[in-house]
């Protein structure tokens, strides 16, 4: 897959996840905002029928009281003094089931008169209306506001009416005079207030700029006060049913993305991975092919009549061809050393081993080849106490895979110091070069298998890539550890760590 297409990929699952979001989102917001409506609504609803009951209770105890034969005779006079004839009234027959209706107004008309519709009966019933109503509010205009409310039938009115409509909030209320431009009562307590409209006591102010209020006895003209009521929590109740929505849709994408950046994840390492198996391919193939063209030139010499003969010549050419052998076989060795690695299917065979002789040897070996570049390799050995517990096999590879990988990567006049110093718990080794160096993204992954520092225009730096992933796994298994630092162009530095000892106590 190239990377484009992955590119692709990502983009179309990126614009998917998001625009799935987007809608989720969108609905639960508009869920939201149905619920806000429904609230306001339902609140609205019940301070208009608290009001209303309170206005219908209060007219059914005025009534009740003042009903007597001054009360009859005024209305007889107001009644006959409008033009209607004293036979249409009832006023005699007025039962106490008037008084115990909901709407005590509208049965006293309907006892006044007879329950006839037609046009000259209904005018009669608006007309009586009419004055009964002014009955009623010429006897209560002159009342103060608070003392027309009952405030337990407030309390338990307003509680009712919200607990029917599925609203079990904290709330606060208070019942505002327009006469007296002051809170009466707040939260079911009278209050004396002295204070302007715009003076409002700080502690009410909540309750004054509140959208939800009603008219208090919304039949008068004009209405004595308001009833206003404050949510404090009004929002959790509005997002009471969204917010599992809310969080399931914030969790679930998050759970998506970090599914989807995991696949790209391995996508991108499969294919890094891939590239490297090619390049791991190509590079053993070039290692192969020499020796093989070599060993293959060799035996057709042995062959050859005119070399058959001349045993000098025939042990050249068998030295030769043991050579390359030997030298394919190094190569298979570390491929199958690797896959052996890998599986975590080896044991290190432990013994005491001497730092400074593995290292002495090793400065040994990379100096021939280090002197033909006109190069220079030596060993600054500091460490008093140079004997750790490990495998000196193993040990020896990793220090001469080192020593390679700096002669190799050293274009011209290596340079190679190998320090040693004693640490706490241990021996601190250090392989440093002067060659070209590497990035901070080569850093990340020279331990990896098959991975290869990118030398630009130079070609000639041989390797299946195999070798610091090897040192990699064998210093994790002596319980050791390995660092690099680096730097383009200014060379390298590995720092290795080896226990004094690798047994687990």
């Amino acid at each position: 897959m190239n990377k484009k297409a992955i590119w692709l990929i990502i983009g179309l699952m990126s614009a998917a996840v998001i625009g799935v979001l987007w809608l989720q989102m969108s609905l639960i917001f508009t869920s939201i905002r149905v619920n806000e409506d429904k609230f306001e609504k339902d609140v609205m609803d019940a301070l208009k029928t608290v009001v209303r009951y309170l206005e219908e209770e209060e007219r059914r105890e005025v009534f009740s009281h003042s009903w007597n034969g001054f009360s009859k005779s005024y209305f007889q006079k107001e009644i006959a003094a409008a033009g209607f004839e004293e036979g249409w009234i009832k006023l005699d027959e007025l039962t106490d089931k008037s008084f115990g209706s909901n709407n005590i107004l509208d049965n006293l008309l309907e006892d006044f008169y007879n329950t006839c519709n037609c046009p000259e009966c209904v005018t009669n019933r608006d007309k009586a209306s009419q004055t009964l109503l002014a009955y009623y509010q010429q006897g209560m205009q002159s009342i103060p506001l608070a003392e027309r409310v009952d405030l337990k039938h407030l309390q338990m009115t307003l509680r009712q009416e919200l607990a029917n409509r599925g609203i079990d909030i904290g709330y606060n209320f208070g019942v505002f005079s327009k006469e007296t431009s002051s809170f009466v009562i707040v939260d079911g307590h009278y209050v004396v207030e002295e204070a302007q409209p715009t003076e409002i006591l700080p502690g009410y102010k909540n309750i004054y700029n509140s959208s939800f209020r009603a008219n208090m006895f919304p039949k008068e003209t004009p209405s004595p006060g308001l009833l206003m009521v404050h949510f404090p929590n009004k929002n959790n109740y509005v997002w009471r049913s969204a917010w599992l929505s809310f969080v399931g849709t914030l969790l679930f994408t998050a759970i998506i993305l970090l599914c989807f950046s995991y696949t790209i994840n391995v996508i991108l390492t499969q294919k890094k991975i891939s590239e490297m198996k090619n390049d791991f391919i190509n590079n053993m193939t070039h290692e192969f092919k020499t020796p093989i063209a070599t060993i293959s030139l060799a035996a057709d010499s042995i062959t050859s009549p005119m070399i058959s003969n001349n045993s000098d010549k025939v042990r050249r050419f068998a030295n030769i061809i043991k050579q390359e052998n030997i030298r394919m076989n190094n190569q298979v060795e570390k491929v199958l050393q690797m896959a052996v690695i890998e599986k975590q299917d080896f044991s290190l065979k432990l013994a005491e081993v001497n730092l400074h002789e593995v290292i002495e040897y090793a400065i040994e070996n990379i100096g021939l080849q280090v002197e033909k570049r006109s190069g220079m390799a030596k060993a600054v050995l500091e460490a008093t106490n140079p004997i750790v517990q490990g495998d000196l096999t193993h040990i020896s590879n990793i220090i001469n895979n080192l020593l390679d990988n700096a002669n190799k990567y050293s274009p011209e006049n290596p340079e190679i110091t190998v320090h040693s110093r004693n640490v706490s718990g241990g021996v601190e080794v250090t392989v440093e070069d002067k060659g070209m160096g590497m990035s901070k993204e080569a850093r990340k992954h020279i331990f990896d298998k098959f991975y290869r520092v990118h030398t630009g225009d130079l070609h000639d730096v041989k390797g299946f890539g195999l070798g610091l992933s090897y040192v990699k796994a064998m210093m994790t298994a002596h319980k050791g550890n390995i660092d690099v630092k680096s730097e383009l162009g200014k060379g390298s530095s590995f720092i290795l760590f080896f226990p004094f000892k690798v047994e687990n106590k």
